[in-house]
């Protein structure tokens, strides 16, 4: 007598795998914070991005990846830098800003694919958020991928 494996229990499996590949903490992508959360930190090192004051402000500084839900605060005059390390097979999109109080400034060249940089110019008091997105897992011809994508977004406070 033959033994079968009934397809649910093909499918399970298969499904169970393609998501333990994506996204988690062993994600094969370019640096640049390629995990999943938004959860913001309250504090970070100098080489994670910026550290949170007493008033829930984080201070100026390049934001990576690894700053997704922060806020940060600016006074007029600041300029604020962003870059996301991508890879071509999971690019990032570019940074949009949603509100005011932020000019788009010269954020110099992007070399690498799947990068994002841009830089702002805080010009009045106001809320801003930026936002970027990025596909969870690389797209690859020929093989199961997800269609899971990564959001990347901080709030500007111009004061």
């Amino acid at each position: 007598m033959r033994r079968t494996i009934p397809h649910t229990t093909l499918a399970a499996a298969a499904l169970a795998l393609v998501l333990a590949g994506c996204g988690g903490p062993s994600d094969s992508g370019k640096g640049g914070g390629s995990s999943v959360s938004s959860s913001p930190t309250p504090t970070a090192s100098p080489s994670t991005g910026p550290a949170s004051s007493p008033t829930g402000c984080a201070a100026p500084a390049p934001l990576t990846a690894h700053d997704s839900g922060r806020t940060v605060c600016l006074s007029v005059g600041e300029t604020l830098r962003v870059s996301l390390d991508g890879t071509a097979e999971r690019p990032w999109k570019p940074v949009t800003v949603k509100g005011s109080g932020l000019e788009a400034a010269n954020s110099g060249i992007v070399l690498l694919p799947g990068d994002a940089s841009a830089a702002y110019k805080a010009v009045s008091a106001g809320r801003t958020r930026l936002e970027s997105s990025r596909p969870l897992c690389a797209a690859q011809t020929g093989r199961v991928s997800c269609l899971g994508i990564q959001e990347w977004w901080v709030t500007v406070v111009v004061r």
